[in-house]
């Protein structure tokens, strides 16, 4: 009896075990975010409204104490997004971009900051009927409001295959978007502690701190990049590429925590690092971590949702809040508008990068704790409490917004890569080769077909359109060379065995497996009644997808 009870109470809300947890968070979380895809929503905001569910204000099933546990999985994962996001940042990209980069990214977040400052200063006047509080409010609010966070955003572009000029734009903006907000928040720091009378640092002693942030995040990132440059330069055994890269990516998170340093930014350096100064073997290294984050951004989302706590906002907050988001949305609106319009950005940033700014979450949750503990109350707790409730409402109208932006933008596939490719074609759609050698044809018929046409493998197929063997330019040649018949020889004389059959239905990648299992670069492809329709040669099928992936490439860049 006791044993039974001892189950129970196991399967009670907020008492799973850590590692059941996990399981019913991953599985959830990836059902979510596949039915939110398959309505035509992003799959992150499908991840949080599961941890919504689960978490502190839906059932809680995932307690407070759980999410506490689980931060490192969350730090794992804002490190891998900013690896992944240096990673797009080539040193060309960023000389094309230079200018528009900074005019966009200095006005959007200036925007977000003076209109948040002002709306919220003026109903923090009008709530409190204290000039200096609510200016103190309005500052460090309107300070938090210049971050965007890079995770929903960049995983609605990563999930969508997006690329252009919106796309490059946007990810060159969330990379470096967390160095603005920390000199604005260094900046209202001091100044709302001047005005309310908080023993605080000075504004000196703030920027030096905000000097060692950036400075040593972005010098510690670098180094780790060079040395796993220097690591894998000797490598070829993917595995190995992939403990090494993860085990630095764990050592900035570690380094990172203990000198108070910025994750994403030192992540991120790394990945520039990487990307630019050892390019050959940057390609299979970010290849192997895209493969592997997938389980990592699911979990982080579902705790992002899980976080979420809605039963805490009361008539105030709302207020507030309601401020904060119609000034941030408005600011960030004209700010990059306005930005796009004097560096002169391509049409489709100027009409949709707005609406790919609007996320916020783990920098502005960071910073609204670091004021709830710098500041006292009411100040402290209202902050965390306005950013909380607003990072609810963003975190799920950001990521339909930004997938609204690119397919608008037309830029949503242009991102393709072969493996891609082959995983969404049929292997029919691959295939070139359609014409068949009857099995009595004689040599000057089958000398006539190689001579006429591209390919080099032909099935050979008896009356009733069944494949019965292959007739192959090498195997053509030795018929040449060995017998002093050939004249008299017919197709069923000459071919050789066929090895391997494929549905012509199979996808692309199915039946390159399916290829490398029989050691052989051809199948012939067969109809439901198992009658040949074909021979898909891996040589014309990675021929065809080549150009498909060019005319991507081409389509992309002249978006702008």
């Amino acid at each position: 009896m006791n044993s039974f009870s001892h189950i129970l109470e196991s399967f009670s809300p907020g008492n799973f075990n850590m590692i059941l947890l996990l399981g019913m968070v991953l599985f959830l979380g990836s059902a979510g975010g596949r039915l939110f895809q398959r309505i035509r929503i992003p799959q992150v905001v499908g991840y949080i409204a599961i941890g919504i569910i689960l978490g502190q204000s839906g059932f809680r099933f995932i307690s407070a104490e759980s999410i506490g546990n689980l931060q490192g999985f969350s730090s794992f994962a804002l490190a891998l997004i900013g690896f992944m996001i240096g990673g797009e940042l080539k040193i060309q990209t960023i000389r094309k971009y230079g200018n528009q980069f900074t005019w966009i990214l200095l006005l959007e977040a200036m925007g977000a900051f003076v209109v948040v400052g002002a709306l919220v200063t003026a109903g923090g006047y009008f709530l409190f009927g204290d000039f200096r509080l609510a200016l103190a409010l309005g500052l460090l609010l309107g300070a938090i409001s210049s971050a965007t966070a890079p995770a929903a955003t960049t995983d609605v572009l990563w999930e969508n295959k997006t690329r252009g000029p919106l796309t490059t734009t946007v990810l060159g903006l969330v990379a470096m978007d967390d160095g603005v907000a920390l000199l604005l928040f260094a900046l209202a720091t001091s100044v709302a502690g001047a005005l309310i009378g908080t023993s605080t640092a000075g504004l000196g002693m703030s920027l030096l701190l905000l000097l060692w942030e950036i400075g040593g995040s972005i010098l510690i990132g670098s180094l780790m990049g060079w040395g796993l440059s220097k690591l894998i330069r000797g490598y070829i055994a993917e595995d190995k590429i992939l403990v090494f890269s993860l085990g630095l990516i764990l050592l900035i998170i570690g380094l990172t925590q203990i000198l108070d340093l910025d994750t994403i930014l030192c992540a991120m350096s790394m990945g520039f690092f990487m990307v630019n100064f050892a390019p050959k073997k940057s390609r299979i290294l970010f290849n192997l971590v895209e493969k592997f984050t997938p389980p990592i951004y699911v979990l982080f989302f579902v705790m992002v949702g899980a976080k979420m706590n809605i039963r805490n906002i009361n008539g105030l907050v709302a207020i507030l809040a309601a401020l904060f988001l119609v000034g941030r949305t408005g600011g960030k609106f004209l700010g990059a508008t306005v930005g796009a319009v004097v560096s002169k950005a391509p049409e489709t940033v100027r009409r949709y990068l707005p609406f790919c700014l609007l996320s916020q979450a783990g920098v502005a949750v960071g910073l609204s704790v670091v004021a709830g503990q710098t500041f006292p109350d009411p100040l402290g707790s209202i902050i965390v409490m306005v950013v909380t409730t607003t990072t609810f409402v963003v975190q799920l109208i950001g990521p339909p917004s930004v997938k609204f932006a690119v397919d608008r933008a037309g830029e949503t596939g242009l991102n393709i890569t072969e493996e891609d490719l082959l995983s969404r074609s049929k292997a029919s759609d691959l295939m070139t080769n359609r014409t068949m050698i009857g099995e009595g044809q004689t040599i000057e018929q089958i000398l006539h077909i190689f001579s006429t046409q591209d390919d080099l493998v032909y099935p050979v197929v008896n009356r009733e359109k069944k494949v019965i063997g292959i007739i192959t330019i090498d195997n053509l040649k030795d018929t040449f060379i060995a017998s002093e018949l050939s004249p008299f020889l017919l197709a069923h004389d000459i071919m050789i065995p066929l090895v391997g059959t494929c549905p012509e239905d199979a996808t692309g990648a199915e039946a390159f497996a399916l290829m490398k299992k029989n050691n052989r670069d051809y199948l012939s492809l067969t109809d439901k009644e198992g009658n040949c329709v074909g021979i898909l040669e891996e040589r014309t099928a990675r021929k065809k997808l080549s150009f498909k992936i060019m005319e991507l490439q081409r389509k992309a860049d002249a978006l702008g």
